[in-house]
């Protein structure tokens, strides 16, 4: 298969810019809430061909360059036997929070669960579809905050408390986190998958400092494992650890609030502070808000980041977050094309 996506990953810029989206397979897309109607979201992320569906349409939809498999974070969570439900407009609700030393060890008593069902959705995916597949996990940060949270958090303060009340407790759960998140890979690898993205959403309510001492180490865990396939790694609001975000991965993902041309060089920088030879390839960074607005608005925008860019080795068109519920989906198809055509 030869793709312009892997081509990126690799270092070697292609001649046409490959570009997908976070969030491209689901909730914006007519075909995707036909399909899913009267099944849960972690119920469809377990019945294989229906998610192989859903990882195809934005593909057939949009012409993107890669499909990022439909499935969740807390997927291996609920593989492992841990209580979880995502309650439409909520998001991952936990069965309890996990926040003492015993909860801690009564949670990571839980071995990886059988993940068969998603690697042949990923094998349907992969025999239907002529882009590669994209793999993803959720990062320790951000599956120990829902965990210890029991819920979606606007500043995961009780994460942060258990972090530097308990450190023991929080790098065995941080630990824990990334074992089940490794095995979600392979098995999403063992079907198919070309490379994979692992996602720190929430990484950006710490201090560089804390995410350095407390996060970093279990996210190269999984980072640094001895996966065939190359890597993304993506946070948000992670601008002050960028180059923390650069380290054991093959791309870096850059979030809307970030200046891409910004990034570019203070990466650049610190690959020659540390004498590093490897490619410097980014992804982003095109704002979701501007989705909404008119082309005379959206279009130099889209414009400035493919400029900015080429300062990089190799630069994959994505946006700087997920895509928005409500986006329209021609705005999408429209933004593939000119993307491939510049």
């Amino acid at each position: 298969m030869t793709s312009n996506f892997l081509s990126a990953l690799a270092g070697k810029r292609p001649e046409i810019t490959p570009v997908w989206f976070m969030r491209q397979a689901g909730r914006s897309l007519p075909e995707y809430r036909k399909v899913r109607a009267g099944t849960s979201m972690l119920e469809s992320c377990l019945i294989p061909e229906l998610a192989a569906e859903i990882t195809a349409q934005p593909v057939r939809r949009h012409g993107v360059d890669a499909a990022v498999y439909f499935s969740d974070i807390t997927v291996p969570l609920k593989l492992s036997g841990v209580g979880v439900e995502i309650k439409p407009g909520v998001g991952p609700v936990m069965e309890k929070a996990y926040r003492s030393a015993a909860d801690i060890q009564e949670l990571i008593a839980h071995e990886p669960g059988d993940a068969s069902a998603i690697t042949a959705g990923v094998k349907m995916a992969c025999a239907e579809l002529d882009v590669p597949v994209l793999a993803f996990a959720g990062a320790p940060f951000t599956l120990a905050a829902y965990l210890v949270e029991g819920k979606p958090s606007r500043d995961h303060l009780a994460a942060r408390t258990l972090m530097h009340s308990d450190p023991e407790s929080w790098f065995a759960l941080a630990n824990w986190c990334a074992k089940i998140s490794i095995e979600f890979l392979k098995a999403q690898i063992e079907g198919g998958a070309r490379a994979f993205q692992l996602f720190d959403s929430w990484a950006g309510s710490l201090s560089r400092g804390d995410y350095v001492r407390y996060c970093a180490p279990s996210s190269a865990l999984i980072l640094g494992h001895n996966f065939t396939v190359p890597s993304i790694h993506f946070g948000l609001g992670t601008a002050s650890m960028l180059e923390d975000f650069a380290l054991h991965t093959n791309c870096v993902g850059i979030d809307y609030r970030t200046d891409l041309s910004e990034a570019i060089v203070r990466l650049r920088r610190a690959q020659q502070v540390s004498g590093s030879t490897n490619p410097l390839v980014v992804q982003g960074n095109i704002d979701p808000a501007l989705l909404a607005c008119s082309p005379e608005i959206l279009d130099p925008h889209v414009d400035a980041i493919l400029a900015a860019g080429q300062a990089a080795d190799a630069h994959i068109v994505n946006l700087g977050h997920g895509v928005p519920k409500d986006a329209d989906p021609d705005v999408l198809t429209r933004l593939v094309a000119k993307v491939h055509e510049s």
